[in-house]
């Protein structure tokens, strides 16, 4: 597996729930990740499920990558136990060092930044910006709702038939790697012809 990845992006909340389930899921990837040999790039912050995520990984041995922006360095929310801490000016930037510094994207339960983070990387993929797996973990029907929409989507014709795909969704972390590991490259809209679009 870790011959796949070197490196992975977390997508996830920064909230801290009431179900206490989150957060064992958020630690369980984190040590799942860091047992593999596969390092951790996420937001850089300390809370919530990011937090839970990087300091289950870095107790485990794991490499952990923050990329967090200047202003919530300034609201003293950043990790600064990670193996290495990269301060950004913009989301924009932050985004960008996500897909620079991994091989692919796992996104967790999380709220509107996660979801940002998501379908930027998604949309990302459908343009050939980049060629990288991109994973939902779908753990206890979270996602079910966004699983059906991103269906929805391709049956109306809003997602090409090339694309319907991209999204690799799987209920746990074991299952969502085996499936990322086994992604394949997508026709990108850059690829195609005028006519195909």
């Amino acid at each position: 597996m870790s011959d796949r990845f070197n490196r992975l992006a977390l997508y996830c909340g920064s909230a801290t729930p009431a179900d206490p389930r989150y957060i064992e899921l958020a630690r369980k990837v984190g040590t799942m990740l860091a047992e593999r040999g596969i390092g951790v790039v996420y937001g850089g912050g300390k809370a919530g499920l990011m937090g839970a995520i990087a300091y289950a990984a870095l107790e485990a041995g794991g490499e952990v990558i923050g990329v967090i922006p200047q202003a919530l360095v300034d609201m003293e929310v950043a990790n600064t136990d990670c193996t290495e801490l990269h301060v950004v000016d913009t989301m924009h930037q932050r985004k960008q060092a996500f897909t620079d510094l991994s091989d692919g994207f796992v996104t967790l339960p999380g709220g509107v930044g996660t979801m940002d983070e998501l379908w930027e990387a998604v949309s990302w993929a459908q343009l050939g910006y980049h060629n990288k797996p991109v994973g939902l973990l779908n753990a206890m029907g979270y996602y079910d709702g966004l699983v059906a929409f991103n269906r929805h989507m391709a049956n109306t014709g809003f997602v090409r038939e090339a694309h319907r795909d991209i999204v690799i969704v799987g209920e746990t972390i074991e299952e969502l790697l085996d499936k990322m590991a086994a992604f394949e490259p997508i026709q990108t809209i850059v690829q195609m012809r005028a006519d195909d679009l």
